[in-house]
């Protein structure tokens, strides 16, 4: 049976109001998927410290190739207080697009939380691992009249008086570095601890404490000059900046290793094409000559995963193994 005149303009005009009614969808459409694109804005590299230490210059190291590679400006901000924490917990609470990230390091993330009890964050749950960017040891030195010349012969003295030990503070990694070399010594080591890693370096070249556990950067040049005598790299390979200071491992002490790290991660929820863009981005960075010499400068060498997931892995491991010396040592910062 042949349509009617009738029925076939009322298919016409249903099909017409059907299309017209998609119309704004249609040319919304690709706007919408390009809103989605990442990045679609700057971004901002939450530093929680001071201009100038490790994390702000790797921060600001790596801004420039990640913006030329992403394509839109990224800048640092410094959010200093408490620790980290205050930094830290402002990068947990922010909008988990990639826009918001931070270059933080071993302390506010696995150390800090078991120091201090409580933390407004959780460390395996709020964050999203991007990648890790580099490392710097903690490092044994000692003032030159100490009659040692190794881990071997500083640990026998040890256990034939006593030894006192510097580190730049109660709770941080060089403290525990040191309850680790106190727990393999099994000699007498005196903890003595400083407001910061300055002051504690002047008393060790002044002889007021005989060794110190600090950051590579800190004792770096003093041990090139030959006004602290290098012990130990409390690392399981040796650094590039002292490749003739043995390791602890070499020297029959593989379990007294402290390494501070610096990576970048963002808000737990991020997209996963957003997280492996950043990583991305982040490999490519530190292979730039500039980027590699400006870490240098810090004592901070290159090291990253071959993915997030992986960078995830060695955080949870920090976060147990560092859980585990801070209960064992009885260490509590909290005011």
């Amino acid at each position: 049976m042949k349509r009617s005149k009738r029925q076939t303009a009322r298919r016409h005009a249903v099909k017409a109001l059907a299309y017209l009614s998609l119309g704004p969808a249609l040319y919304l459409a690709p706007t919408l998927v390009q809103a989605a694109e990442f990045p679609s804005q700057p971004i901002t590299l939450i530093v929680g410290f001071s201009p100038g230490g490790s994390n702000d210059i790797t921060a600001r190291a790596i801004a420039e190739p990640l913006s030329k590679k992403l394509g839109v400006p990224v800048v640092v901000e410094n959010k200093v207080g408490a620790s980290g924490m205050i930094a830290t917990n402002d990068v947990a609470r922010s909008k988990a697009d990639g826009h918001t990230l931070m270059v933080t390091s071993a302390s506010p993330l696995v150390i800090t939380p078991h120091t201090q009890g409580k933390t407004p964050y959780d460390s395996l749950k709020d964050f999203q691992p991007v990648s890790l960017i580099g490392i710097t040891p903690e490092t044994m030195a000692i003032n030159p009249r100490v009659a040692a010349t190794n881990l071997k012969e500083l640990v026998d003295a040890a256990r034939k008086g006593q030894i006192s030990i510097a580190s730049s503070g109660t709770g941080g990694l060089p403290h525990l570095t040191i309850e680790l070399f106190r727990s393999a010594a099994g000699g007498q080591v005196i903890h003595v601890p400083y407001k910061g890693a300055s002051p504690a370096v002047a008393d060790t070249l002044a002889g007021h404490v005989d060794a110190i556990v600090v950051d590579l950067p800190a004792v770096y040049k003093q041990i090139q000059a030959g006004s602290l005598k290098g012990i130990a790299m409390a690392n399981d390979k040796r650094s590039e900046f002292l490749p003739d200071l043995p390791t602890s491992g070499e020297q029959g002490m593989p379990s007294f290793v402290g390494v501070n790290w610096i990576g970048l991660i963002g808000p737990k929820g991020m997209p996963a094409s957003t997280t492996q863009k950043l990583h991305e981005a982040v490999l490519e960075a530190v292979q730039d000559p500039k980027v590699k010499a400006t870490l240098a400068s810090a004592a901070v060498e290159v090291a990253t995963n071959k993915a997030p997931k992986e960078f995830g892995q060695f955080i949870n491991a920090e976060y147990e193994k560092w859980g585990k010396i801070v209960k064992d040592a009885g260490i509590n910062t909290a005011q």
